[in-house]
């Protein structure tokens, strides 16, 4: 890791087109998420403390675990920012100065194409792999641990459990439509590792995904992915879910007609990091969390 945690943290935005994304999803898990920013505010916010001195001593003992490579917490947050990295240099520069401004995106349609379902779909199941995995990692815990990630996601809060909503509607609903695990799960079982390698995140992650082999690895990704289409179903259910409520929800920030979704799909592709951002919330609440239990 080229910067340390305090620096990861301290250098997240408090506002930019992810937060606002952000902020616009509420409507699933009102008040869940609050952006927390700034190494020292992370550490009063998680544990309450304002002793600076014990405040200091938690965040020395923080940043000590996460530079423990023998730990898996660097491993965790560059699965994070891995599975958020592909195609964002494309519109970083042309979005930078629309922040806080209300996006009409016909303008970047010339530039901004849609990924086909098959492409759409590994990315929707790496980034449900890239969780389960960093879990794992976060928890110290072998990594095809399937069965204690699925039993957590029921004691999601935060902003792990804003990241997967986020999951759920920007990288399933919009893109793929109200049927969007169905056809994820049957774009997987048609897959052959032949069109699985020549994903680019997955080349960049593959060595972190359980599997002798691509072959075996694709197993692992539709195993995974299948475990957790109970809890996505339940988080669409109980919020009748769908594009159109969705998209809803985002017209604050973004303006794009109904019939563009695969194209705002793109869009919040490029143009977002969400993944990254709360999963470097997540790395240091966790970090924080134990650091206090052990000074």
């Amino acid at each position: 890791m080229s910067k340390s945690i305090f620096e990861l943290v301290d250098e997240l935005p408090t506002s930019n087109l992810t937060v606002s994304m952000l902020r616009a999803l509420d409507f699933v898990a009102p008040g869940e998420w609050q952006n927390t920013v700034g190494f020292v505010n992370t550490i009063k916010t998680v544990t309450g403390e304002d002793d600076e001195s014990l405040i200091q001593q938690i965040g020395e003992r923080a940043i000590y675990l996460f530079n423990d490579k023998s730990q898996g917490y660097q491993t965790a947050l560059w699965l994070y920012q891995t599975v958020d990295g592909t195609d964002k240099a494309l519109g970083a520069a042309a979005l930078a100065n629309k922040v806080g401004q209300s996006i009409p995106l016909l303008g970047f349609l010339n530039s901004i194409t849609p990924k086909p379902d098959q492409a759409q779909t590994i990315d929707l199941t790496l980034k449900v792999v890239a969780e389960l995995v960093a879990f794992c990692q976060i928890n110290g815990i072998p990594g095809d641990s399937i069965g204690d990630f699925v039993a957590s996601l029921g004691e999601y809060s935060g902003e792990s459990l804003i990241r997967m909503v986020a999951l759920i509607c920007v990288d399933g609903l919009i893109p793929l439509g109200p049927d969007f695990i169905d056809k994820a799960l049957s774009g997987i079982s048609r897959m052959s590792p032949q069109d699985l390698g020549q994903n680019s995140t997955f080349q960049n992650i593959k060595n972190t995904i359980p599997g002798n082999n691509d072959a075996g690895k694709l197993n692992f990704i539709g195993e995974s992915f299948d475990s957790v289409k109970g809890w996505m179903s339940g988080i669409v259910a109980a919020n009748n879910l769908t594009p159109q409520k969705v998209v809803g929800n985002l017209q604050n920030f973004v303006q794009l007609a109904d019939d563009k979704l695969d194209y705002l799909a793109a869009f919040l592709d490029v143009a977002t990091n969400y993944y990254e951002h709360t999963g470097t919330q997540t790395l240091a609440r966790r970090l924080i969390e134990r650091a206090v239990a052990e000074i």
